[in-house]
């Protein structure tokens, strides 16, 4: 709409552990006047990541208070130009603002081609760019964020990303006590990190249940996406078709239906649904939504 609402976020038991979200665009193949092209942005105390960038994506950011200049990495899904024509240019506008910190831009196999156009279309820059080919099940640790691929189902190689915030166990004043631990270093020992000898294990119980996202689109539904699915917290899932009526394209093109959004979110227990990479034909969300709750009654349509 013409306003940003405020980031959805997702807490972890007791608050400790915090995802903020959003989807800077929905749309699919190009971008509309009221939606641009689909991606996703997460922001974690220690890291900033985006999914895909395509044509507008930096205004959209802008638009949405994320800081292009804390960017920690661009996970790409594939390299249709839809989710891809707008890197150039956020390069560009970080080595504008003298960015010095290394970025990652991850994708799949065939990212050293890309590479070379994109640094010929940005180029020269005050910062490395950190181009790295990222394989099916292969994981990426981002700051406290572990990213694992998903080969998805399209008409070329394409992943999906899964990404996990994990959470440390309970802090034990008691064990803490036992050890003799200073009570200054109680809080950096919970937080996770080792002082004077002192190590978080001592006095942190077993790891509790983190965070789970997930981010898949273009796609078809596959085993993979399910069993990558199991049990998130949130699923952004392709829905680019709203009606059953275009499920042969859907088949041909390797999307989905929203329908069968909502069919796999169920079957993978997840907790949030959000619809998302509509066709540029999609002038009106609701049908969609309507055959997305038939599985899934929560779902959400995405918006920017």
């Amino acid at each position: 709409g013409e306003q940003c609402s405020p980031l959805p976020e997702f807490c972890s038991k007791g608050g400790l552990d915090l995802i903020q979200v959003t989807l800077p665009g929905t749309g699919g193949t190009q971008p509309l006047p009221d939606r641009a092209l689909a991606c996703m942005a997460v922001h974690t105390n220690g890291a900033s990541l985006l999914i895909d960038c395509g044509e507008g994506t930096q205004t959209r950011l802008r638009q949405c208070g994320i800081s292009l200049y804390k960017l920690d990495a661009v996970l790409l899904t594939h390299y249709h130009g839809d989710h891809i024509f707008g890197l150039p240019g956020l390069l560009q506008t970080m080595g504008s603002q003298n960015r010095t910190a290394p970025l990652i831009v991850a994708g799949p196999v065939g990212i050293s081609s890309v590479s070379a156009a994109m640094e010929v279309l940005a180029g020269p820059l005050p910062f490395e760019v950190q181009w790295q080919e990222i394989r099916r099940d292969e994981t990426l640790q981002i700051g406290p964020l572990c990213v694992q691929a998903i080969q998805l189902q399209h008409r070329v190689r394409c992943l999906g990303y899964r990404i996990e915030l994990p959470r440390a166990g309970k802090f034990d004043a008691a064990k803490a006590k036992a050890e003799n631990i200073p009570l200054a270093y109680w809080s950096l020992l919970q937080s996770g990190q080792s002082v004077a000898g002192f190590t978080p294990d001592q006095v942190l119980g077993s790891p509790r249940r983190g965070l789970k996202l997930v981010y898949a689109t273009d796609t078809a539904p596959c085993e993979a996406l399910l069993n990558a699915a199991q049990d998130a917290d949130l699923l952004c899932m392709d829905a680019t078709y709203t009606d059953d009526a275009d499920l042969p394209k859907a088949v041909l093109y390797g999307h989905s239906t929203c329908r069968q959004a909502g069919e796999l979110a169920a079957e993978a227990n997840v907790r949030r649904l959000w619809l998302t990479h509509y066709s540029a034909a999609v002038t009106d969300t609701a049908p969609g939504l309507a055959a997305a709750q038939q599985g899934f009654p929560t779902a959400a349509a995405g918006v920017d």
